[in-house]
């Protein structure tokens, strides 16, 4: 096989330089880690994969802890991401991470407990049948949960994080990626550690001040199974009616 095969381009080619810039796509059977504080950019770069990949005839699943469809939409046609279309045809499936009632995904039910969502999220087969699942943000899930919360409370939260990247090594068995996308000023180090570690795509999201000006650039800190050369660090920028524009200017 290939290595062309063995890689998930991101597509649109025609409006940025973001394939490229990252080797022609992302490796298939990979969990791609994307780290950034709030702002940096991390749900309008995973918007932009998900968006690319569908473009190219892959299908993707976006679960969002912040937003509800029609936010979801109104977000990416903000960004010239025009999804509507997939969703119709179903080569994209949105779903809402409705953590207020207890539920990873959206409850009609008012009397539900809170539940342990991170069980939730792995026993929910639909989900993992795409292509690409992309957890947007991946953090929050693991904040709300009261089982992962009880272990972080015994100083375990290490043995919770090995059962959920069990978990994601069976579906990128299959050939599949999973994107995480987290803020790390929000979880301790003992629990995302272990999820760096066995990331084969690890990106920073940096933002950067340069005399007024706030650049923001993706630190490439680790990409496994890469097709051409990755570089480290890739200037970007997000931009209304536009998308992701890839800068020139270089921001380290």
């Amino acid at each position: 096989m290939s290595k062309a095969n063995n890689i998930f381009s991101i597509g649109l080619d025609d409006r940025d330089r973001l394939n490229k810039e990252l080797g022609g796509g992302i490796p298939t059977g990979s969990i791609v880690l994307m780290e950034g504080d709030y702002g940096a950019g991390k749900s309008a770069i995973s918007q932009r994969f998900a968006y690319g990949l569908c473009e190219t005839g892959k299908s993707v699943t976006v679960l969002s802890t912040e937003l509800e469809v029609k936010g979801f939409i109104n977000q990416m046609d903000s960004l010239n991401y025009n999804v509507e279309e997939h969703l119709l045809f179903e080569n994209m499936l949105f779903l809402h991470g409705d953590l207020d009632s207890g539920s990873v995904l959206s409850s009609s039910s008012e009397e539900d407990n809170r539940q342990d969502l991170l069980t939730d999220l792995m026993e929910e087969e639909t989900l993992w049948s795409a292509d690409v699942i992309v957890i947007d943000t991946f953090d929050a899930i693991l904040r709300n949960d009261p089982k992962f919360e009880a272990l972080v409370r015994q100083n375990d939260e290490r043995q919770a994080a090995l059962e959920i990247i069990s978990f994601l090594r069976n579906i990128i068995s299959q050939g599949k990626v999973v994107v995480l996308t987290v803020d790390p000023s929000t979880v301790g180090e003992e629990a995302i550690g272990p999820f760096r570690s066995i990331a084969d795509v690890f990106i920073e999201l940096e933002m950067i001040e340069v005399g007024n000006d706030i650049r923001r650039q993706l630190f490439i800190k680790r990409f496994a199974g890469m097709g051409e050369q990755v570089g480290d660090r890739v200037g970007y920028s997000v931009r209304s009616g536009t998308g992701i524009v890839i800068e020139n200017r270089s921001v380290a």
